[in-house]
């Protein structure tokens, strides 16, 4: 009937693009409170056979202003960073453990540390690998903190172009989180 109207088809294959069984998770972590809590989260949960756990720590590189007449030791900033890649390593290599312990053996579970901000190490490193679900700790900053701190599981929740789940800490009535 296509051909009576002067329409011919040169390629009829479909292609469909398959669904792999296994999930990638990206978990961000900082290694605080907050953060251990999502790596609980992960860790507590079963997850589909061949999924994959992506554990990142993102590690800024510091910056002090200062002024021509008030300089820093020349070591200043090579400590900061020594001391921000050890809290990192930390904070993967705890997470790690954590995960490997859990309830679903079997997982492929990898650590990195990446350089930059937090919120863009997690969207662009979620992106390039695809991922199926991020998760992150919140530290439920409100009002005026969060406008000068800025709140990274709000931009990763905004702008990720998979699923997001904030993980917050639960306060029992003693006062303790858990």
């Amino acid at each position: 009937m296509l051909q009576m109207l002067g329409i011919r088809l040169v390629n009829t294959e479909v292609f469909y693009k398959t669904r792999r069984s296994g999930m990638k998770i990206l978990l961000a972590t900082d290694g605080s409170d907050y953060s251990k809590a999502a790596v609980k989260a992960v860790a507590d949960r079963p997850w589909p056979e061949d999924s994959k756990v992506r554990i990142i720590s993102a590690m800024e590189t510091a910056y002090v202003p200062t002024t021509e007449g008030w300089v820093l030791p020349d070591s200043y900033y090579d400590d900061i960073e020594k001391a921000a890649r050890a809290q990192a390593e930390a904070a993967v290599r705890d997470a790690v453990e954590q995960i490997r312990s859990g309830k679903t053996a079997g997982l492929e579970i990898v650590g990195e540390i990446k350089r930059g901000t937090a919120r863009n190490v997690i969207l662009d490193e979620a992106e390039k690998w695809d991922a199926d679900l991020i998760v992150l700790g919140s530290h439920s900053y409100g009002g005026l903190q969060r406008f000068l701190l800025g709140s990274v599981s709000q931009a990763v929740a905004m702008h990720a172009h998979c699923s997001v789940e904030i993980v917050r800490r639960r306060e029992v009535g003693n006062g303790k989180a858990i």
